[in-house]
């Protein structure tokens, strides 16, 4: 690529551009890569050109072709941004600094620096887009001369195209971009694969004249039915978007209907439908194979009539119906505000097409953990969208998978607060229901004061319900957050046997805290409690100060609390291991009915095996334990991979309002708890007293349930037995 050539595609282009500040931008970015080579040999200043050439077939204005032009100068050269905006203007010098910074960002495969380095291109994003869609021009040309690099550097680049480049491109709906990038990543990372799926694409002769037959046949039946001004084309599906298909979701070659496309580009929305008449009286349509992107448009903008049918010789194809904005739309994407002058007024304006990238970043603020919100990130970047109704047939857009939680918090924050059920069609569904496209969704309330549940942050899939979820515990549970947080935790550490003398547990878990970049444990507590931080995560900080803490010790020879657990431990067929002993019979005392997360010992009885109590349970105090007894008591551990169900007995005060019974009975049905006997009696207060037998998992489990019963506003207090 030459300047000259840059030239003649831009006379071409039918746009006006302004050669002056182009020719200036090319000037300087020519005599500071003066000399300067690639590493496939070329001089370096055709990769500046390359780049502003894709550009300008993207339509794009001149200050940014010109930012283009110079955008690897701050970072390779001694030109300072300073000097940009002196000898061009502030708005290229903007273009070319945050172009910069987005150079200097470096994934790695740590999901905290990812995160944040994520977070940083959303902010450049959001400060003025051109920035990322010059971005993705330059990592794009550095992908079709990608053999310059070494074999690994190739395999890193391609693997940060697939999960951060081509998801943004998708987001942004510059869907030529995104699947050249998504083609030539997939060559690099699995040469075999895409060879395999390039040649299945076109082994039953030729595409391309299977193609320009069913683009003749149609042209003329819309010529016959006086559509004479549709433009009609076909195309065939990437690469990577038939490997997806075939390699990751598992589907055979054969059943795959898009790999052949049709489409047709009208003037309007009722020619667009007059014409998906014809075509499904000329072919045989798939059922189920129809979607509606025009009423129902996806989240980037992509508008069309999708309908799948079956030609004459039994190949099925797929076509796409459009009017001509919509198509620039679907091939440009946010770049068909430049180069067609859409969107420029009204609502369909660049900055409410952008509003979405500030409500993603808003909606990563309540979370801690950098995990999840890198996963939020991502699956906010590509939804794969399912298409819902409200009762009053609003449409709500979902990523597939998503849950009637995740509709309700869709709806609003207090819709989703107050959920207490959901009926899909007409028809009561578990809270758990995930969604599918069509259905009718009515989100059942409680009252004001009704909650979410912290087991909900376990079923929703978007990151704007687990958020607004999170929102709310933060706010409304403060001190039950920090006692749930400290529980989880303190657990944890029980289960991997790492055991903080009390007069040394403040202290190590505010450095603990602070390793999370929290001010203390308080802190650390209510993050965990409210779902911010995960267990699991911080529990690798907990190991590096405990590690830390040991050998401190040791260097000051003091006695070290080991994580060794005792040579002789045995776990048993109900998940307990017993000190010193082998395989034995194991059961659960009745008098205290110990559940995982309680503190347990065992006893052994004459006869049958060891009884586990409670260490709290008053037969294991050692007020209560005779002389004759007393070696018999034994240390017992919970085992780390419990998965039997275990019995938990409750007593509840309610009132007695006719149904309180019913309510109850039903609200533990709802949670999936089995219940193995209830009895009730009235009291002579008119209050309903009630022991019910429950199966739980464990202590947290219990506590779920009991905090879910608290909630009901006959229950007056839940007392286990």
């Amino acid at each position: 690529m030459t300047y000259e050539e840059l030239k003649i595609q831009m006379d071409n282009s039918g746009h006006s551009y302004d050669e002056k500040l182009i020719g200036k931008a090319y000037e300087l970015a020519r005599e500071k890569h003066e000399g300067v080579f690639r590493k496939t040999g070329e001089p370096y200043i055709e990769h500046p050109l390359s780049v502003a050439s894709i550009l300008v077939d993207l339509g794009m204005d001149s200050t940014t072709i010109a930012a283009a032009l110079m955008h690897d100068l701050v970072e390779d050269t001694d030109v300072t941004v300073e000097q940009i905006e002196k000898e061009f203007n502030s708005e290229v010098a903007l273009l070319v600094d945050g172009v910069t910074k987005l150079g200097m960002i470096q994934f790695s495969s740590l999901e905290e620096e990812q995160a944040e380095n994520l977070r940083k291109m959303l902010l450049a994003m959001s400060k003025d887009v051109r920035v990322m869609i010059i971005k993705l021009c330059d990592r794009l040309h550095n992908m079709r001369t990608a053999e310059g690099w070494k074999p690994q550097k190739q395999r890193d680049k391609a693997k940060e195209v697939m999960d951060i480049y081509a998801p943004i491109a998708h987001r942004l709906g510059m869907s030529r971009i995104k699947d050249e990038l998504q083609d030539i990543s997939l060559r690099i990372l699995d040469p075999i694969g895409y060879e395999d799926v390039a040649h299945s694409i076109s082994r039953n002769g030729s595409a391309k004249e299977f193609v320009d037959n069913v683009v003749a046949e149609v042209k003329a039946k819309l010529d016959e039915f006086g559509l004479k001004d549709a433009t009609v084309f076909g195309r065939v599906k990437s690469v990577y978007g038939v490997y997806k298909k075939v390699y990751i979701l598992n589907r055979d070659f054969g059943d795959i209907y898009d790999i052949y496309a049709i489409r047709i580009i009208l003037n309007n929305l009722s020619e667009c439908y007059n014409a998906l008449m014809l075509v499904h009286d000329m072919y045989k349509p798939v059922p189920s194979r129809f979607k509606d992107y025009i009423s129902s448009p996806k989240s980037n903008g992509y508008q069309s009539l999708h309908t799948s049918v079956i030609g004459k010789d039994g190949v099925p194809f797929e076509i796409q119906i459009r009017t001509w904005d919509m198509h620039y739309t679907a091939e440009y994407g946010i770049a068909a505000h430049w180069k067609y002058k859409i969107g420029l007024q009204g609502e369909d304006n660049l900055d409410s097409k952008m509003a979405w990238v500030r409500q993603l970043l808003e909606r990563q603020q309540e979370s801690d953990d950098n995990d999840e919100i890198l996963q939020g990130i991502k699956s906010d970047l590509v939804p794969d969208d399912t298409y819902v109704f409200t009762p009053k047939g609003d449409v709500i857009s979902l990523p597939t998978g998503a849950t009637v939680i995740d509709f309700a918090y869709a709806i609003h924050s207090a819709v989703g607060n107050r959920m207490i059920g959901a009926k899909v069609n007409g028809k009561m569904v578990p809270i758990d229901y995930k969604i599918n496209n069509g259905e009718i969704i009515e989100v059942i309330t409680g009252p004001k004061d009704k909650g979410p549940s912290r087991d909900w942050l376990n079923i929703v899939v978007t990151s704007e319900a687990k958020n607004k979820i999170r929102s709310w515990f933060k706010k409304e549970r403060k001190e039950e957050n920090i006692v749930e947080g400290k529980a989880a935790i303190d657990k944890e550490m029980r289960r991997n046997l790492i055991n903080i003398p009390d007069d040394e547990y403040d202290e190590f878990m505010d450095e603990v805290a602070r390793r999370q970049k929290l001010n203390n444990k308080e802190e650390l507590f209510a993050a965990l409690g409210y779902g911010g931080l995960q267990t699991s995560k911080v529990m690798f900080k907990v190991r590096d100060v405990y590690d830390r803490m040991q050998k401190k010790a040791q260097r000051e020879s003091k006695p070290v609390v080991t994580t060794t657990p005792p040579r002789k431990k045995v776990r048993s067929v109900n998940g307990v291991i017993i000190e010193g002993m082998g395989d034995c019979l194991v059961k659960f005392a009745k008098c205290c009915q110990p559940l995982p997360g309680d503190d347990i010992i065992g006893f052994i009885t004459r006869g049958s095996g060891v009884s586990i109590h409670k260490k709290s349970c008053i037969n294991a105090q050692p007020e209560n334990i005779d002389e004759e007894n007393k070696n018999r008591w034994i240390a017992a551990y919970w085992a780390d991979d419990i998965k039997e169900d275990f019995k938990a007995s409750l007593e509840i005060v309610a009132l007695d309002n006719g149904m309180a019974l019913a309510d109850i009975s039903t609200a533990l049905t709802t949670m999936r708890v089995p219940i193995f006997s209830l009895n009730a009696k009235q009291t002579s207060d008119k209050r309903l007293a009630m022991n019910v037998t429950i199966g739980v998992t464990n202590t947290e489990h219990l506590m779920s349930i009991i905090s879910k019963l608290n909630k009901m506003k006959t229950v007056i207090s839940i007392t286990r037995m």
